[in-house]
């Protein structure tokens, strides 16, 4: 697997990571024993990029993580993220997510569950806008001076808090939806990223699942899966959507690929310094998409994606009105 340097300071990482919310929470019935099996599939391949986060499943992604890595840990740039309180059901710190006490006591949280002694790349999950983005990176800074975490990054940060964080410690990169079907990243967040050298982590490149082809209707999913409440997949925009992947399915057809790998495939088209990290707890569908890798799109294809997807085009916020609020700030 291809490595770069993630951003202008970051370590070395495979150009592709793999992300592992879904292996926990959301997207159906979980399968630990798979989800291990995934990982240690991952790392057998050269994926070093492991991304989870406390909240997901309020702190037992980190766990299942934690114990795929045990015996590992050499191969892994572990990825983890904190401050995101609403995926993680309210948080029981007492304090704001972005506050430097709930910094200090998320880290040490976090440690014991994956089993490490540091973190490689430790993130805020969503920017507290109760809290000065100052404080909340200078506490973050003083984990990389106590040797807790090697690089720090943002998600779902605007351009102005990019920008605010920068000069307090170096940010090495920024986790942020982006996809054919999700492309405002290209407005002005990107160009920041790019203007102080820092890697852009996209996640849910295959538009959660949409952009494999495989969920054309709401019955697609299984009743418990979380997508059923996203905007995008309710009923009345999932049929308006559906028709965007027609023309993408006839592509995929006539390059000998599937839709998913087309997808990943236009993500890479994006820039060097674009890590797309799409989550999957199945091993078959952990290669396909490492098999993206290697697919080359003409600059006539790229233009007629971009003319399929332009920005704002599909159907449906990507995710519900009250998220929508912690996003960008």
């Amino acid at each position: 697997m291809l490595q770069r340097q993630l951003g202008l300071t970051g370590p070395q990482v495979s150009i592709q990571g793999l992300g592992c919310m879904g292996m926990s929470i959301l997207y159906g019935q979980p399968n630990d024993q798979g989800s291990i099996a995934t990982i240690h599939r991952a790392l057998d391949l050269g994926v070093n990029m492991i991304v989870t986060s406390d909240a997901y499943g309020n702190g037992v992604n980190e766990s299942l993580v934690g114990q795929a890595l045990k015996g590992r840990r050499d191969q892994a740039v572990v990825c983890t993220k904190f401050g995101n309180l609403a995926l993680a059901g309210g948080g029981d710190t007492g304090f704001t997510g972005g506050d430097p006490k709930h910094v200090a006591i998320s880290i040490d949280r976090s440690l014991k569950r994956l089993g490490v002694d540091y973190i490689d790349l430790y993130a805020l999950h969503r920017v507290d806008s109760t809290v000065p983005i100052e404080d909340t990176v200078g506490a973050m800074k003083r984990l990389v001076e106590q040797g807790k975490v090697r690089f720090i990054g943002l998600s779902e940060a605007g351009p102005s808090t990019i920008q605010k964080a920068h000069k307090i410690h170096p940010i090495t990169s920024l986790e942020t939806e982006y996809s054919l079907w999700s492309r405002d990243v290209e407005q002005d967040i990107l160009a920041t990223c790019r203007s102080l050298g820092i890697a852009f982590m996209a996640y849910a490149p295959l538009g959660r699942g949409f952009l494999t082809g495989t969920i054309k209707s709401l019955e697609a999913l299984g009743e418990k899966d979380g997508r059923r409440v996203q905007p995008r997949f309710k009923s009345e925009n999932i049929d308006k959507n559906r028709s965007l992947l027609e023309r993408l399915e006839q592509i995929a057809t006539a390059k000998g690929i599937t839709v998913a790998q087309l997808a990943l495939a236009w993500v890479y088209a994006q820039g060097d310094d674009i890590f797309p990290i799409p989550g999957t707890k199945q091993v078959l569908y952990l290669e396909q998409n490492l098999a993206a890798v290697d697919v080359k799109l003409t600059p006539q294809e790229i233009q007629i994606l971009n003319e399929m997807f332009p920005i704002n085009s599909v159907a449906g916020t990507r995710y519900p009105e009250p998220a929508l609020k912690g996003l960008g700030i």
